[in-house]
């Protein structure tokens, strides 16, 4: 998959990971977005480094909603303050 389709599977994992991660998000939908965008490059990317999924399959979709719920819990810690 190119850097397009991660974009754009990362436009979705935003939107998903918005809906899984429990509790009051106080971020716009912009930055749940650009979250989703990042954990989407995290996990595609690292994933296929380390070998644990090739590109196209399920297993891709699910670690970017995982990396994404991650980097909204990060960010909503962070930003607690």
């Amino acid at each position: 998959m190119g850097i397009i389709g991660t974009i754009f599977i990362g436009l979705i994992v935003g939107l998903v990971a918005r809906f899984i991660k429990p509790g009051d998000d106080s971020m716009g939908w912009i930055m749940t977005i650009v979250l989703g965008i990042a954990g989407s490059f995290a996990a595609t990317y690292g994933g296929q480094a380390l070998g644990i999924y090739k590109a196209g399959q399920a297993a891709g979709f699910i670690g970017a909603v995982i990396g994404a719920v991650v980097l909204l819990v990060i960010y909503g810690l962070v930003s607690k303050k």
